[in-house]
């Protein structure tokens, strides 16, 4: 199947997601997701699309770049795996669990390990 016979499935909006935050794109990332969308992490839940941009925002100032290991999904889930190469920690393996409603992003669940970047930030001095 190729990409375009999966449009409006969560396989196409989980890839198009994962290019928008590998090239900090994030008013795609907004246009894709619902105006309550979900987001859940280490850092905590957060709900609606400005929450979601603050989110976005900070991760993308934090990315030297991003790895794409994997997207596997369905019409209304989708796995996205990645690495990210972040200024505070070289290699955060990340897997997100993508939830579509309605061909918007309804939820995300974020998965990483937080401590790499809990030990950055103790060393980090307030300005």
């Amino acid at each position: 199947m190729t990409m375009a016979e999966h449009t409006g499935c969560a396989t196409a909006i989980a890839c198009t997601y994962i290019e928008a935050i590998s090239s900090k794109d994030i008013d795609t990332i907004l246009e894709l997701s619902a105006e309550d969308v979900v987001c859940s992490s280490p850092i905590g839940k957060l709900s609606g699309t400005q929450a979601f941009r603050g989110f976005h925002e900070g991760f993308a100032r934090m990315i030297k770049s991003v790895n794409i290991l994997a997207v596997y999904g369905d019409d209304d889930q989708a796995v996205i795996v990645y690495e990210a190469e972040t200024h505070p920690v070289p290699r955060a393996l990340t897997v997100e669990l993508i939830t579509v409603n309605g061909g918007k992003i309804a939820s995300t669940d974020v998965i990483y390990d937080s401590a790499p970047f809990a030990e950055y930030m103790a060393t980090v001095k307030p300005h």
